[in-house]
């Protein structure tokens, strides 16, 4: 099997040699110039591998005892040696034993000591020979700790939050799960920067709301900010399983008889109505943005259907309102990694980042454009803010046509009324497949051809009011891009890329720990058309986000959808399209009914983040427009079998 090195292998250096590189390039107030990088300067195989278990001060289990959890450490031998101290990048996981990590599935694994030999992925085999300590903490209940899985709550969040103080001096640590003896975190400095993908960075998003002390950044995944956003849409649900299966695919099978409890209540907690409870707002780290100390470096694919858009959109607004220093990169893919997607530009980006952020050099990187947008596969723009400035909120309004179902989208006020009937055999790709057709099962609303292209950045909301036959009923809303292109195949099951035979090499490697990783490549599709934002409701909820209540037959009701957060250009010779209908196959459950529904058009409107506002709409839609080819039926974009994962998978 070929394998490319991306760094040259190198062997442990002298003593007197790392002291003089160690001085040259981690050292911020170096003798002669500021070090703009740090250098891998030290022996990744002579590291110090050890294990705590950290209190928590909780009794999840309710054995009696305080609950530790496990951490893991790889960190230089020699800034010990030298009596320096040094920065921490964490990994918080559920994952370590029951799944593993990234795209081979890594676990860790123990030498006979119990000490880490394989810590998943590449930040230790790259991170550790530049002066970091690398943490792997297994949260509550899963894996080496005590506790039981809370699926978000205080306990998994405090998992990792514990941790952190205790690498700052205000938490007990012992070296064995059970035994007295205490070990302190005399090696580091304190500063951390906490990173993962799906659960793990939700858990990075939890401990950074509670303005924790010493946690200096964060670098989100394709995470989650309000877990009912994962499981709901205003009411409306997203698969017909809830957190306590969550929490059986990750516990320690060993610890499922002293957790029933915890299990019951996640199940009480989260009743599959739709209505929001205490469960939930425990689980929102939104509301608590405002307590957010810690830069964040975020990376969501923008065709994530696991772990959907609407939560990196609301998190980063608020995070915007507290003035948080901020990073952003949006992909094209699914749920997947950067290191996947982009790998060598995520490396070096990921360490000036962490350099900045933990070590305080000035390598420019908090003066470079805010935002990474994947416009086509592997072709990426900047964008200096984001959304950019001159993004307005723009109300577009959907109007009757010439033929029932196939309207008009305009700045001007419609009029009339449109009717579909719910079929839960359809999905988004189905409806944009025939959005010029009339069909009994959606209403679509379309511009003419625009003469230059339109750029959305950020959320949407529609507005419906809906008259239902029926006492309960499901909506959908979907934003399309009518016109040829080729995409990322984020519908298939690796979503949107393929993994190859050969490897590269990103920092030292052991013999138990490899730093060599499997290359991807972009896995594309030509499409006639692109669905890039998409939303749902449940109808009965058109008075109160947080409870549902049934419909009245005949009886005409008004609900916001929010649509997911995206960065989209509608290119000219294309046309943008809404289309509203009911059950989004594979996306949302159906209600407990089979629903007529009509639009009062004169009341429907979306509300659309456009750049440069309503005159780059007036200007897309003027004049005479570049010829395009017709557009031709998608036969299968989506795979069903990848419609629902749990937030880690992949």
């Amino acid at each position: 099997m070929p394998i490319r090195m991306r760094f040259t292998t190198w062997r442990p250096l002298a003593a007197a040699t790392v002291a003089a590189l160690a001085a040259a390039f981690l050292t911020p107030a170096a003798a002669h110039s500021a070090p703009q990088e740090s250098r891998p300067v030290y022996s990744y195989g002579n590291a110090i591998r050890e294990a705590v278990w950290v209190d928590t001060g909780l009794d999840g289990d309710g054995d009696g005892k305080a609950d530790r959890v496990a951490v893991d450490i790889v960190r230089p031998r020699e800034p010990a040696q030298q009596g320096r101290r040094i920065p921490v990048i964490m990994d918080a996981s559920p994952y370590y034993s029951c799944c593993g990590r990234g795209n081979e599935s890594q676990k860790k694994t123990y030498d006979a000591n119990g000490h880490v030999v394989q810590m998943p992925l590449f930040y230790d085999n790259y991170f550790v020979p530049r002066g970091y300590a690398f943490v792997g903490v297994d949260l509550a209940g899963t894996n080496r700790s005590d506790g039981c899985v809370d699926v978000g709550g205080r306990s998994d969040v405090q998992s990792a939050k514990a941790v952190v103080d205790w690498l700052n001096g205000r938490a007990k640590a012992y070296t064995t799960r059970t035994g007295a003896t205490t070990a302190s975190a005399t090696w580091t400095n304190g500063k951390t920067g906490m990173i993962g993908k799906s659960w793990d960075g939700t858990i990075a998003n939890g401990v950074a709301a509670t303005g924790v002390k010493g946690l200096r950044t964060i670098v989100p995944i394709s995470a989650i900010s309000s877990w009912y956003d994962y499981y709901f849409a205003k009411g409306a649900p997203f698969s017909d399983s809830g957190p306590d299966s969550l929490s059986d695919y990750v516990d320690n099978p060993g610890a499922r008889g002293k957790c029933a409890a915890v299990q019951q209540k996640l199940v009480d907690g989260a009743p599959r109505t739709g209505d929001w409870t205490p469960f939930w707002t425990e689980r929102d780290y939104v509301r608590n943005a405002s307590k957010v100390k810690a830069s964040v470096f975020l990376t969501h694919g923008m065709q994530d259907l696991n772990v959907r858009t609407k939560n990196f959109g609301q998190w980063w607004d608020a995070l915007a309102k507290n003035g948080v220093e901020r990073k952003i990169w949006l992909s094209q893919t699914g749920h997947v990694d950067p290191f996947d997607f982009r790998r060598g530009a995520w490396a070096d980006t990921l360490h000036r980042w962490f350099d900045h952020e933990l070590l305080g050099y000035d390598n420019g990187i908090d003066r470079e454009p805010m935002a990474d947008i994947e416009r086509h596969p592997d072709q990426w723009v900047t964008s200096q803010t984001w959304p950019p400035r001159g993004t307005r909120t723009t109300t577009l309004r959907p109007d009757q046509g010439t033929r029932a179902g196939v309207g008009t989208l305009g700045l001007t006020k419609g009029d009339g009324t449109e009717t579909f009937t719910d079929n839960p055999q359809l999905s988004e790709t189905d409806w944009a497949a025939k959005t010029d057709t009339s069909t009994p099962d959606k209403a679509g609303f379309v511009t003419k051809p625009l003469t230059h292209e339109l750029r959305l950045s950020g959320s949407s909301k529609v507005t419906v009011t809906a008259t239902p036959t029926t006492r309960t009923a499901h909506l959908s809303a979907v934003l399309v891009d009518l016109g040829p292109d080729t995409i990322r195949d984020y519908a298939d099951s690796a979503e949107g890329i393929t993994t190859l035979t050969d490897r590269t090499c990103w920092g030292a490697s052991t013999a138990g720990d490899s730093a060599c990783f499997r290359t991807t490549e972009a896995k594309k599709a030509k499409v006639d058309y692109t669905v890039f934002s998409r939303g749902w409701a449940d109808l009965g909820n058109y008075a109160s986000d947080l409870k549902g209540v049934p419909l009245t037959p005949g009886k005409a009701y008004t609900v916001t959808l929010d649509l997911a957060a995206t960065d989209h250009v509608v290119p000219a010779g294309h046309r943008l399209a809404l289309i509203v209908a009911g059950t989004d196959k594979d996306l949302i459950d159906p209600p407990a009914d089979k629903p007529t529904l009509t639009l009062d058009l004169t009341h429907t409107s979306a509300d659309l983040p456009l750049v440069s506002g309503a005159p780059a709409f007036t200007r897309a839609t003027s004049g005479k427009p570049p010829a395009a080819p017709a557009a031709t039926p998608l036969k299968g974009v989506r795979d069903p079998s990848a419609a629902h994962r749990v937030p880690g998978d992949g």
